[in-house]
């Protein structure tokens, strides 16, 4: 098979990750990677070996020889980004969110529409670990007989002290929510995914605990600690903390919680299901075995098994049980199942894909403004209103 060829924008925290999975799945191959940074582009191109490494976006998009552009910049940047990858006729592989409003993402679906043939995926890696596509099918095979709850939560420390900052506190270049599009999105997403439902009506509480940051002179990466002692002080109006009820458009009703201030959670995503016959709970910092809830019988602790899971979940899965997959395994998962889709000769919109798609990221830019919209408001709001 010949190589898919791969461009990345963006040469930050996550653009790694994407580079260590297109290099794990064999049939595709980084060829060009640019930054608005040259030098981190250069750095990043000097240590994973990348042929090429363009001063300009338009000199990657516009490569011949790259098929799939993957976005990894800062949210404010994906809007104009993706839409020109998407009218230079290439593939788009774009980190989450699609874009920073509903506006903007209508807008890029509305583009779609002229490039039937354009495979366009989002990064909502968290649903390809191999025990949430295995826990989608229990749930669709009836397993857990009819489910009446689901709950869970997502939380992290990495905002918790006022001397951490990052460019997602700043709406001009994250948008108007923050703990809920950046962490919250992955935890409907992967309910979502496991439900074969989506969430159609939300009730919210959100907080913002820190309401002054203070901001470094110079500017760090994601998760980085800062110990710049020169700063400015900085109002900050985005969410620390959001709870949410839900109902899905099943019938079933959920909560969920998140958070970027609690003390100790590093990302502690976690998702319980509970149907009438067992319930299965996953938290992705334990992500190689699930919880099985059970009534009249001891609990039991389900380990991943590749020669137990679902059929459609084998080809997401390879170490025997025991040799632990985890986070990054469910990222490759994600990259595999999206180039597969392309080399397979699939259609959007007429095949059936694993990975999120646009309309996908569109939707749970949806359901983040009808959560914030629901917290000002503090009142029930439908996904429709928004």
């Amino acid at each position: 098979m010949k190589k898919i060829k791969a461009g990345i924008i963006g040469a930050g925290f996550i653009s790694a990750y994407h580079i260590d999975a297109l290099r794990r799945i064999g049939f595709a191959e980084v060829e060009a990677i640019t930054d608005a940074n040259c030098e981190i582009a250069k750095a990043k191109a000097d240590n994973y070996g990348i042929s090429k490494c363009y001063r300009e976006i338009d000199e990657l998009i516009e490569d011949p020889q790259i098929l799939v552009v993957h976005n990894c910049t800062p949210n404010h940047m994906h809007l104009s980004i993706n839409e020109k990858i998407i009218k230079a006729g290439k593939h788009l592989f774009s980190e989450k969110p699609l874009a920073k409003s509903v506006t903007e993402t209508a807008k890029i679906l509305e583009l779609l529409k002229h490039y039937p043939d354009t495979v366009a995926g989002v990064n909502f890696n968290y649903r390809m670990n191999p025990l949430v596509q295995d826990l989608k099918h229990k749930i669709a095979a009836g397993e857990l007989g009819k489910i009446h709850l689901v709950h869970g939560s997502y939380l992290q420390d990495w905002l918790l002290f006022d001397t951490d900052y990052n460019w997602r506190l700043e709406p001009e270049f994250a948008g108007e929510s923050r703990a809920v599009a950046d962490i919250g999105s992955h935890w409907m997403d992967t309910a979502q995914t496991v439900m074969g439902s989506r969430i159609v009506e939300v009730c919210a509480d959100t907080a913002t605990a820190l309401p002054v940051r203070k901001k470094p002179v110079k500017e760090i990466e994601t998760f980085a600690v800062s110990k710049d002692a020169e700063y400015e002080e900085k109002a900050i109006n985005t969410e620390d903390y959001a709870g949410v009820l839900v109902k899905f458009e099943n019938g079933t009703p959920g909560v969920f919680y998140c958070s970027q201030v609690s003390a100790g959670r590093k990302c502690y995503l976690n998702i319980e299901v509970d149907g009438a016959k067992t319930s299965y709970y996953w938290n992705q910092e334990t992500p190689d075995a699930m919880w099985k809830g059970n009534r009249d019988t001891n609990n039991e602790q389900v380990m991943r098994n590749p020669n137990l899971v679902a059929s459609g979940v084998k080809q997401y899965t390879s170490l025997p049980a025991g040799h632990p997959e985890g986070w990054n395994d469910g990222f490759r998962n994600n990259i595999f199942a999206f180039y597969s889709f392309i080399a397979d000769g699939k259609k959007p919109g007429k095949d059936a894909c694993d990975f999120a798609t646009c309309e996908d990221g569109h939707y749970i830019m949806r359901l983040t403004e009808a959560i914030i919209k629901s917290g000002k408001e503090q009142r029930w709001v439908r996904v429709e209103e928004v």
